[in-house]
C-alpha cells in the first residue's frame, strides 16, 4: 500500500526516528514548563519580600492556586488511561474501578481548574481592584497566573505523552 494514504497530514510534521525519542523530549518539555511556572512564583515571592516598595506582598494566599494546580497535576498524571476505557461487566454496568478512575480524574481536573481560576481571582481581587496597576507590583499577580498556566500546560503535555500508544503496542478492546 502507498505510504501517502497511510499518513494523516500531507507533509510529515515533527517526525522523529522513534516514539521513544518523542516521549523523552516531551517529558523534558513538560518538566521545563513546570519549572518555569514554579520559578515564576518563587521570583514573585522573592521580589515581594526583598525589592518591592509597595504595601502588597506575596503571601500564602497567592500560593494556594499553585498548590491546587500541582495536586491536580499529580492526580491527573497518576491515573492509568487503560482504567478509564475499560469494558463493562456482564450485567451491563461499568466496572467499579472504571468509575473510580473517572471520579479521581474529575477531581484532578477540578483542582487544575481551581488553580487557574484562583490565580485569576487573586490577580483581580488583590491587584486590579485595589488599584495596583503599575507594572512592578502588578507583575507579581501576573507571575502567579503564568505559574498556574505553565503548570496546566505541563500537565496536558505529560498526560498526552504518557497515554500515546507506541507503534508496537496494540489495543485489543473494540
Amino acid at each position: 500500500m502507498d505510504t501517502q494514504h497511510e499518513r494523516l497530514f500531507r507533509f510529515p510534521i515533527l517526525k522523529f526516528s522513534n516514539s521513544q525519542t518523542f516521549k523523552t523530549i516531551s517529558i523534558y518539555v513538560s518538566g521545563a514548563l513546570y519549572a518555569i511556572g514554579f520559578w515564576a512564583l518563587i521570583d514573585a515571592s522573592i521580589y515581594s519580600q526583598k525589592v518591592n516598595a509597595s504595601t502588597v506582598h506575596v503571601t500564602f494566599v497567592d500560593w494556594i492556586p499553585f498548590i491546587c494546580s500541582t495536586l491536580g497535576m499529580i492526580i491527573v498524571n497518576s491515573i492509568d488511561k487503560s482504567q478509564l476505557v475499560g469494558s463493562s461487566d456482564g450485567s451491563g454496568g461499568f466496572v467499579n474501578i472504571q468509575w473510580q478512575a473517572r471520579l479521581v480524574l474529575f477531581v484532578g481536573f477540578s483542582l487544575l481548574a481551581i488553580g487557574i481560576s484562583g490565580s485569576f481571582l487573586v490577580l483581580i481581587l488583590k491587584f486590579l481592584i485595589k488599584g495596583f496597576n503599575s507594572m512592578p507590583t502588578l507583575g507579581m499577580g501576573l507571575e502567579n497566573v503564568v505559574a498556574n498556566v505553565c503548570s496546566m500546560l505541563s500537565c496536558i503535555v505529560l498526560w498526552i505523552v504518557q497515554n500515546v500508544e507506541d507503534d508496537y503496542n496494540y489495543s485489543l478492546s473494540l
